[in-house]
């Protein structure tokens, strides 16, 4: 991928969040990052600051270094840009990221509550609960907030043991949901797939379902036959093909 394929799929990734319902008005943005432009240098792309979706163009979006300097854009880039940086410098197997404020994630991270992997629609794509960071403390809004906010999330999935590819977003407490992939078209399908997930579980939660989610061995069947060495799902080459 070069700097105009980067700009290019970061774009698409941000109008997608706006056609899939994940944001209202200006809410949200995607990003994406090239590791090495060829000179070494890693170049992050992401959607300006209060810019219609509507209106973005591929030239609109704003790239940076990985400590925030602007290289290249005559817009301010999205207010979230720190979160986006720490990710990318603490996560370096993730290509793509987006933050949305879609309506069900969001009333869980405003619960501060996990979403329990209460089925196997769950499993098929986030290996155990979707996790939902500490709050932050006063000294942390007041200094440093949007780094800070980066920093939650690192702790929590560390101090959890949590892989980034099995788990694959997360509820920033008070927040709103923040999720990620290889690309910045797989961090938009993980957010969508991340709200369908909170949706069936508040109806499940409504409908009196069980406390615990499902048991471990169906969690883990389901997951694995997605994902990993030993998946059977989708098309691969037939023997001796």
């Amino acid at each position: 991928m070069n700097i105009a394929a980067l700009q290019q799929a970061v774009l698409e990734a941000n109008q997608q969040i706006s056609l899939l319902g994940l944001a209202v008005y200006t809410f949200g943005n995607a990003s994406g990052i090239l590791r090495d432009d060829g000179t070494g240098q890693s170049v992050v792309a992401i959607k300006p600051s209060g810019v219609s979706y509507a209106k973005l163009s591929a030239a609109d979006i704003v790239l940076t270094d990985l400590d925030g300097r602007v290289l290249k854009g005559e817009l301010r880039p999205s207010s979230d840009l720190d979160t986006h940086l720490f990710l990318y410098r603490e996560f370096p197997s993730i290509g793509g990221i987006v933050h949305a404020h879609s309506e069900f994630a969001t009333a869980w991270a405003q619960a501060q509550k996990p979403i329990p992997c209460f089925g196997t629609t769950h499993a098929d794509y986030f290996h155990g609960e979707v996790p939902v960071t500490t709050a932050l403390a006063a000294e942390d809004v007041n200094h440093d907030y949007v780094r800070n906010t980066g920093r939650v999330i690192v702790e929590h999935f560390r101090n959890h043991s949590l892989d980034v590819k099995a788990v694959p977003g997360v509820l920033v407490a008070g927040h709103a949901p923040f999720a990620w992939g290889a690309t910045p078209a797989d961090a938009v399908e993980n957010a969508d797939l991340l709200e369908f997930i909170a949706r069936l579980a508040y109806r499940t939660v409504a409908l009196d379902g069980p406390a615990e989610g499902i048991a471990a061995h169906l969690r883990d069947f389901h997951y694995g036959r997605k994902h990993g060495a030993r998946a059977t799902y989708g098309q691969k080459p037939l023997p001796g093909k």
